[in-house]
This record gives structure tokens, sequence and C-alpha cells, in this order.
């Protein structure tokens, strides 16, 4: 039969039946031998490539404690810890298995655990009169007055490097926790209408923010622009009045503060006078930064929720817009106001960056809202996205739905919750949360759905990336809290990132040790040298070391022909410094640097069969429970050496090797198969 794949001979008379053969056979041969061949190529790079992969550095590393000389490089690796025992001989001082109490007694090991004391726990706030959350779900009677929506309130960690550490952060929305607004309106000529509403809506507001909360104060701020060119006429009958009926204008102007006289409020944005200006960006940031910075005079309270609402249809100058007016010097952040609630550095200082607007946003747990026009809705949604906790809203072209445009900000504001923390980059904080269902922790920090009473239980990892190069910032102050709220968690952090017998005073410390030779600090069982002396014991003096000492003591075996600490290293004062690789995980050790971590049997390139088999350690492989041979490739299991349907070990015609039946031979035949339960010639 002919091969499908193979073309008809083109010949005047049909072939012999041989001949077809022979061709057909030649023809397939040909594509099996290209396909075979490359077969063989891509195994053979496939092989070079899984080789040069093994032989990796990462593949070598055996032991991450073995290179760390020191106390403080030691317990910073994870897992490690430190023998200070004084007489501790050549032995590696710093183990990640913990050695036998005649090695190393245990009052002599430092390896510090994580650890974690709650400070301050107070119950969490179930109303702003009092009543609390107990452990079980009761209620129990607060401090006049205290709310506390996050638990706990404080706690203090101690963390080795790279260690995580779970701690959980319950946060519980109080009911009736007080509001303070403060509406900060855009009074350019073009906001005329949008005042009038407001004014006229101020019964409104104070109505709904009492369907929120019984405790709820409304205050009242206005902005145009710097004075200088080019953002306003110069000409002085322009300073006086730029546009018929319109004020002088202005940078900022407290009108007034946070209060609870609704009336006032409303009367105080019927009578403010509109202003104008020339270029379309408004001076705004002024005006949101002094609103912020200027606690006192604004009237923001310490516990309460703090919602800015600035109200525009224009857009915003930042920093550096502030030089075209010859404003050059950088905002300082302060408040500058006087008496008459003006902003007094208009014309002294530059407008804010964004940066500096987030920054005092964090630090006083504003949430600003943002209520502009369409045509400026998509800028200021941006801009939200650069500064903690705000949000961007339409508001329609004469303000007419401010009132519902508020409600909705604030049901969205308050029905969520988003944890944040101000850690340092040498600390890594992930959260975790199932919120309000009961399925598994998911990776987030926001939890969204909530009503007064839910509690929500945030699960913060906590890792130490990394010990500070100042020990200064071994130890931080970092708080996580839930954005716009002002409470926090306070959590005192230690880093681990030395050892107390590296310092003065401590056990394990002392000046001109006889351990030293009396010419060193004996630091957690290891000399110290001075600027004058060196060796192990500090038994070398820089003299001794110019007349190149006694070599001898560094051959092995005191054998004057052997090489000097064979061929590894180097001969100090009668000690051998061994000899650093290119690689940091492969180390050189022992007494005459006759040890090292990557010279053991290899078995498919992988020292050792792996650190799931065995470690290097000093040229020969040390198994793991479950191995043996030179190379830790043999399993000490005899499982796979029973025949499957039970019987002896290898059918009793031979024994397990390496997980392998060896069939025996006998008189009465050779034994084969799996388990050696064949004997074709017996």
């Amino acid at each position: 039969m002919r091969d499908r794949d193979t073309p008809t001979p083109t010949s005047p008379a049909p072939a012999p039946a041989h001949t077809k053969t022979q061709i057909t056979t030649r023809k397939m041969q040909q594509p099996m031998s290209l396909t075979l061949l490359c077969v063989l190529v891509c195994t053979a790079l496939i092989h070079c490539t899984a080789a040069q992969m093994d032989q990796s550095p990462a593949k070598l590393e055996q032991n991450p404690c073995m290179n760390k000389f020191t106390c403080h490089e030691c317990i910073q690796t994870q897992n490690c810890g430190w023998c200070m025992k004084p007489d501790y001989g050549d032995r590696p001082r710093c183990f990640l298995h913990t050695p036998k109490p005649e090695v190393c007694p245990e009052s002599f090991i430092w390896n510090p655990d994580t650890s974690e004391r709650i400070l301050i726990n107070k119950d969490l706030t179930l109303a702003s009169g009092g009543a609390a959350w107990a452990a079980g779900g009761q209620f129990i009677s607060a401090a006049a007055g205290e709310i506390v929506q996050i638990k706990p309130q404080r706690v203090s960690l101690k963390l080795r490097i790279n260690e995580v550490h779970n701690l959980n952060v319950i946060y519980s929305q109080a009911e009736d926790y007080p509001v303070d607004l403060y509406y900060l309106m855009d009074l350019s000529k073009s906001m005329e209408d949008d005042k009038e509403k407001l004014s006229a809506l101020g019964d409104k507001l104070a109505e709904t923010l009492k369907r929120i909360t019984s405790n709820f104060r409304l205050g009242f701020g206005t902005f145009v622009h710097k004075v200088p060119m080019p953002n306003v006429s110069t000409i002085p009958k322009k300073l006086e009045e730029p546009c018929p009926e319109c004020d002088a204008p202005y940078g900022y102007r407290n009108i007034m503060g946070l209060s609870t006289d609704t009336y006032r409020f409303s009367n105080e944005v019927k009578q403010a006078a509109v202003s104008g200006n020339l270029d379309a960006p408004e001076g705004g940031f002024d005006a949101i930064m002094q609103a912020i910075a200027c606690r006192q005079q604004v009237g923001w309270r310490e516990q309460a929720r703090r919602l800015l609402v600035f109200s525009t249809d224009a857009g915003f100058h930042y920093a550096g817009d502030g030089k075209l007016g010859g404003v050059i010097t950088p905002n300082d952040g302060e408040c500058h106001l006087n008496g008459q609630g003006m902003y007094t550095h208009s014309i002294i200082q530059d407008y804010p960056s964004i940066s500096q607007i987030n920054q005092k946003v964090e630090q006083n747990a504003i949430k600003i809202i943002f209520a502009v026009t369409q045509n400026q809705y998509s800028v200021y949604q941006k801009l939200s996205g650069q500064i903690e906790g705000s949000t961007t809203a339409i508001l329609s072209n004469d303000s007419s739905n401010v009132v519902e445009l508020i409600r909705e900000e604030y049901s969205k504001i308050s029905s969520t919750v988003e944890m944040k923390d101000n850690a340092t980059g040498d600390v890594k904080i992930t959260y975790y949360s199932s919120c309000l269902t009961n399925g598994p922790l998911t990776k987030t920090n926001k939890c969204s759905g909530l009503k007064v009473g839910d509690k929500v239980t945030f699960t913060a990892n906590i890792t130490v990336t990394k010990c500070p190069t100042n020990p200064r910032d071994w130890n931080q102050v970092i708080e996580i809290y839930p954005v716009g709220i002002n409470e926090s968690m306070i959590i005192d952090l230690e880093m681990l990132c030395s050892c107390p017998c590296e310092h003065s005073g401590s056990s394990g410390y002392e000046e001109h040790s006889s351990q030293c030779s009396y010419s060193g600090t004996l630091m957690c069982g290891i000399c110290q040298c001075d600027e004058l002396h060196f060796g192990g014991t500090c038994e070398c003096s820089t003299d001794e070391h110019l007349n190149n000492g006694n070599k001898n003591m560094c051959r092995q075996g005191k054998n004057t022909n052997a090489a000097i600490c064979n061929g590894r290293g180097s001969c100090a004062c009668g000690r051998c410094e061994c000899n650093y690789r290119p690689h940091p995980e492969e180390i050189i050790y022992g007494k005459y640097c006759e040890c090292d971590n990557f010279s053991c049997e290899r078995n498919k390139n992988l020292l050792c069969s792996g650190p799931d088999h065995g470690t290097c350690e000093c040229n020969r492989c040390n198994c793991k429970p479950g191995w043996t041979g030179s190379s830790c490739d043999c399993s000490t299991s005899q499982d796979t050496c029973m025949p499957p349907n039970g019987g002896e070990i290898c059918s009793g015609h031979g024994t397990c090797e390496c997980g392998v039946c060896k069939c025996k031979s006998t008189d009465d035949g050779r034994y084969s198969g799996k388990y050696c339960d064949k004997c074709p010639t017996c």
C-alpha cells in the first residue's frame, strides 16, 4: 500500500511491486530522519538550558546563615540564630538549626522571636452618646463624649527582618457620628447664580445633615484669585471694583467658622459679594490650604467626620504659576489669616502643590468633595485621584443640586472604609479582609456597603524588608488609619536589627577582655580588636604580621609540604583567612579552608540532588530524612520495591537498593522484572 503522503511517481510504465516499496520506504525514511534529527537537537538544547539554570547561583545556596560573621548580620537573616559562647572553636556561630545544648547552651543563644503586645484596646463605640461594643457583641457604657471606631488603639511590635506578622484591625462606624462641613465657594462673577441658589438652599442643607447626624456644624469660605497681573486687572479702578456691583478681588476669606447656626450660614452666603478676575483658572488651592491649615479659625473638631465641599466652575492654579505674577516664594503650608479671616500671604507666597494639598489632607483627616460643573469634571476627577479620600461630583450650572450632591457623596463616603498607613519604605504593609462576607480573606484595604454598627476586620500583613542604615530608624511609630477619620491604630515598631551583646552594658559585651588577649572587646562571643591587633582572639599585632608569623600553623596536619590554607586562603598570624568566591552563596570555610558548600556530588546538575534531598556541608552531602547516597539521590523507602499484589520485598528474589529492586541470580535461573517476579530460565 502506498503511503498517502508520498507523491505518485510519474513514469511511463508501472514499476514492479518491489521497486514501489523501495521508493516509498526511502521517501518515508527521509522525513523520519529529519524529524528524528530535530527531536535530538531540541532535546539537547533543553538539557543544556536546564543545566545552565541548575548551575545558577540560586541553586548553590544551601544554608543562608553560613556566611554571616556578626550577630546583627545573622539575626537580620530569616530563621537564623547566633551562638555567643566564647570558647566555640571554629564552628559557624550563625546557625539555621539550633545546636545541641552541650555544643551551645541555651543561655548563649540569641534567636529573637517576633512579638506583639497590645497597649491600648478600648471597646468600639456604638453611638456618639457613649454606648460601646464589648466582647461577645454586648453593649457597655463608654466615657461621655469618647468615640472609638478603631481597635486596638496602640500596639507594640518587635519584628525580625522579612518575617511576616499578621495584625488584626477592627473598624465600626459609630451611630450619630459628628460631621463638620465647610463649604468653600468660588465667588468669581460666573458663580453669582450659584451663590444665590446656595443661599436659598441653606435650610434644606441643614435639614439633610440632620437626617445624617444630630451633631453637625456648617462653615463657609470664599475665594477668587491672587491680585497681581495677569490674574486680575491692576488698573486702580478695577482693583476696587473689577465688575459692576463686585467686591475688590482677594485670595481667600474665611467668612464663617464651623457653627450650628444654620440661619447665619444662609445669611452669610446671601450677603457674600462676588468679585472678578481676568484668567480662567482660579486660586482655589490657596483657599483649600488655608481652610485646612487654619484649624482653630475654621473650627475643625478633633472627633468628627471633616468634609470640605469645594465648589467652582473653573480650573485651578498650582505651584509655579505664581511666577507669572512675580510671586516666587514657595507655599509654606501654614495658616496666614488676619482677624477678619482674610488670607494675608496671597501676594507673598506661591500656590501650594498637589502633593502639599494631599499631605495636609492626610495629616488632618479631611475629605474633599469637588463639586464642579460638567465642563470641569474630568479635570477634577483626575485631581481627586491624587488627593487621598477626595471625590468629584457634577454640580448643576446654578448649583440647584448641591444638597442632593452632598447627601449622595456623604453616603458614599460613610458607607466605605479604606485603610491606609504612613509606613516608610523599609516596612511593607498589605491588607486583607473579607469585608461583610463570611468568605475567605482577599487582598484589599477597602470595604463598601457598610451601615452604622457594622464591624469590619482588616488583617494587616506587616513585614520589615530591611534594616535602615541609620540605627535611629530602627524604632518607628506607624499609624494605620481609616481615610477621612481622625482616629488611628498606633504601632510602636522595634526592628530587631542588632543583638544586645553588641552594646555596652549588656551580657556578652566586655571591653579589654581576656578572651581577646586584652587587646579588644568581646561582643557576642567574637573579638573586636583594637587598631594594633588582629586575629580571632586579637593575638596578633601588626608588627608580627610584617614578619609573616608562623605559616606552618596554616598547613593542615602541620605538614610542611601541604599548601597553605589548602591553597584557598591566606595565612595571617597563624590563622587561615579563606578566599571569597565570585558568587556570595559559595562559601569556603574551616580552620584550614578545607571545607566548602559547592563541591559536593551532583545528581542531574543539582547539588546533593537539590535542597529537598540534602545540603552540601564541608564537601559532603548531608542528606535529609528519607534520602541516602553520596548525592542524596536514593530514597530510603522500600515502598517502590513491594509488588502491587503484596508479598515480600522484590518478591523475595532480590534486594531493594535506592528504591529499585536488584534481582538475584541462583542455580535455578536469573530473576528479572521490576519486582524480580519473573524468571524465564527457571
